[in-house]
């Protein structure tokens, strides 16, 4: 065994027995490096990365190779998931050598951590060539690569608001803006399979919730209907697990049909936030589905037993990608037995399979409704059917050897989940949802934040890693939305507490930006500010509209300032380019279109609440008491009616309108565009 044996990293473990003298990101690793005057080959990936798995399979586990690493290198091994701030710059590092960046990422270092070369998955011959080469390089031509490096550090080190001209400007937005921001990502989408008009096809949930929230504002049913088509596309395909719930990372091909097959907690989160959302504006039990299998999905493979959720399952299982979740035709037979006609036509089953190997991928493309009246059944009756079938396969597959699971659990991507299990609960009256969140919470709140410091991961008991920008923001966001789903101020009292921890250890005054890694906590070769949005939001643009919650709940100027600021400095490049900057285009929205200050006060009022949150979808945060209150600076001063009544006060930029105490009278006050 090497050094890793002593991680918690599921990943790191895996690598524990190589014959590579790995260790993980240290200072013995750094000092190592430089004592012995060697390169420090940096190799980062995660649990459920197949092609992690194949390179070590392949090099890591070859005696020949790993001598080769040995001897030239001090060779370090991380965990993304555990050091997403190492993983930031290192990825920048290689996409600034103009080269294409994925995991595993391998790069390599001068002593001094700067990089001077890298790569993604290199197969077995090649990577020893390389291996060669560059030890060779580094004794003939070290200054040559120190130079090298050295440029690469300044470009790493440049900061983002210089990089992309950004500056601080009088913050001014415009309708005529936003439909520009829309007509933009409107002209990507693919119109035949939904999504964007792209290969690979990743989700991009913060794209629909987007389109979503300003299709409802100005109530766009053209545009409702796109982002519904997309859902009901993704749904069907094979990136959806149809017997157990919950969706893989992405699709290969552009039709959704054969997945990466891993499965990651942060997709599912927003995933479940958006089906849950749609089921509410369409009353379409296709969307109720989806999110309760997520959540069935989440609750018997994902739970951790003191409340958290695991990270993350494997693409493979017995080393084969997807084996788990494929069927052979001959399988299906024994087990559908007379059902295998409708079944097969549902899922496009086959005979001699619709996937590599002979084997199939269920893969629906047509409606319930449509196959339901093909074979003279009611819709009810035919999902009926369906669903008997699918539990005696699920037994089955129960029984198969299960894909690996990455069992840490990360504050961050549980802050996610805990959003869509609140949103789930609210839009779909998931009792167990509701349940889930709540104990979710209390688990970061009980076991990952301890001394008065939020921590990134938990294992075996312990939690570890300091937390970065990624985690205080989703589990900012987290609590808030846990506040308004059980109205228990500490909730939102957390959330404030930690945003003003996130102030104190992220904040960069000079650009009015949060750095992704504490500055102090640790020294780096650069300190990054995450301000793109991907699969998962940016910290930044999640910050951005934590700060207006907070600052519509408390009363905070200084807040609104800072969400304002950061805003008007970003708006050039939501302009430019929305695909990758759509959480900041719904930031965007949320400030163009007065965001609705609701306040709940008298007997009922959560009642009222609960059912005000499952009418309105958008632009407004709500508090509410059953009494007058003053511990929450929205709630001062309003008061229920002559009876103790509930009463219901729109406000909007701290003016409020007539209170009222019906729900359609309270709707009728609320924003559009």
């Amino acid at each position: 065994m090497n050094r890793l044996i002593n991680s918690k990293s599921p990943y790191l473990l895996q690598h524990a027995y190589n014959p590579v003298d790995w260790f993980p990101w240290s200072e013995e690793a750094l000092l190592k490096a430089k004592s012995e005057n060697k390169p420090i080959l940096v190799s980062i990936g995660y649990s459920a990365c197949h092609w992690c798995h194949v390179m070590e399979k392949e090099s890591f586990e070859d005696k020949e190779t790993a001598d080769l690493m040995n001897n030239n290198f001090v060779c370090i091994k991380i965990d993304r998931e555990e050091r997403p701030d190492l993983d930031n710059i290192y990825m920048d590092a290689v996409q600034a050598m103009g080269l294409q960046g994925g995991w595993p990422l391998n790069v390599f270092l001068m002593p001094d951590q700067k990089p001077f070369y890298g790569g993604t998955y290199f197969p077995n011959p090649q990577w020893k060539s390389l291996l060669q080469n560059i030890a060779d390089a580094y004794t003939k031509n070290f200054d040559q690569l120190a130079e090298s490096a050295e440029s690469f550090a300044l470009s790493l080190q440049a900061s983002e608001f210089e990089k992309y001209g950004l500056s601080h400007d009088v913050l001014n937005l415009s309708k005529s803006e936003l439909s520009q921001i829309v007509g933009q990502l409107v002209s990507q989408f693919d119109e035949e399979w939904g999504g964007m008009n792209r290969k690979p096809k990743f989700p991009m949930p913060s794209i629909w919730a987007f389109v979503m929230e300003v299709a409802l504002l100005q109530n766009d049913q053209i545009l409702s209907n796109k982002v519904f088509f997309t859902l009901e596309k993704i749904g069907m395909g094979g990136i959806y697990d149809h017997l157990r719930g919950g969706f893989a990372r992405y699709s290969v091909d552009g039709e959704w049909f054969a997945p990466h097959f891993e499965k990651m907690l942060y997709d599912n989160g927003q995933l479940m936030e958006l089906y849950a959302k749609a089921y509410a504006l369409t009353r379409n039990d296709f969307f109720k589905e989806k999110s309760d299998e997520t959540i069935s999905w989440l609750q018997h493979e994902m739970s951790e037993e003191k409340g958290g959720f695991y990270a993350a399952q494997d693409a493979d299982s017995e080393g084969v990608e997807g084996k788990f979740y494929t069927w052979t035709y001959d399988e299906l037979e024994s087990i559908v037995g007379d059902d295998l006609s409708w079944f097969a036509k549902l899922y496009n089953v086959k005979f001699a399979g619709n996937w590599e190997e002979g084997v199939n991928i269920l893969f629906q493309t047509d409606s319930y409704e449509n196959l339901a009246e093909e074979e003279g059944l009611t819709r009810s009756a035919y999902v009926k059917r369906l669903q008997k079938v699918k539990s005696n396969l699920l037994a089955i597959r129960n029984m198969r050897v299960f894909p690996g699971l990455d069992d840490k659990v990360l504050s961050g991507w549980n802050g996610l989940m805990i959003s869509g299990l609140v949103k789930a609960h609210l839009f779909t009256g998931n009792e167990s949802a509701m349940t889930m969140a709540v104990s979710c919470g209390e688990f970061i709140r009980n076991k990952m934040y301890l001394d008065g410091k939020l921590f990134r991961s938990y294992k075996n008991g312990e939690a570890y890693t300091p937390a970065f920008l990624e985690d205080y923001a989703a589990v900012i966001r987290a609590f808030i939305d846990l506040y308004q789903i059980t109205y228990d101020l500490s909730w939102v009292q957390f959330a404030k507490k930690l945003t003003e921890d996130a102030l104190k250890g992220f904040y960069d005054e000079k650009d009015g930006f949060f750095f992704f890694n504490n500055p102090s906590s640790e020294k780096l070769i650069a300190n990054k500010k995450e301000l793109f949005d991907n699969v998962i939001p940016s910290s930044n643009s999640i910050m951005a509209k934590n700060l207006q919650d907070l600052s519509l709940m408390y009363y905070d100027d200084i807040y609104a300032e800072l969400s304002k600021k950061m805003l008007s400095s970003i708006k050039p490049l939501i302009l430019k380019d929305p695909g990758f900057l759509s959480n900041w285009a719904s930031h965007y929205l949320n400030s163009l279109v007065p965001k609705a200050e609701v306040a709940i006060v008298g007997k009922g009022a959560i009642a009222k609440a609960r059912e005000l949150q499952s009418a309105v979808l958008a632009n407004c945060v709500i508090a509410a008491s059953e009494e007058m209150n003053d511990q929450l600076p929205l709630l001062v001063g309003k008061k229920a009616d002559a009876n103790g009544n509930a009463l219901i006060y729109v406000c909007y930029n701290k003016a409020c309108q007539k209170p009222v105490s019906d729900i359609s009278e309270a709707i009728s006050q609320m924003p559009h565009l």
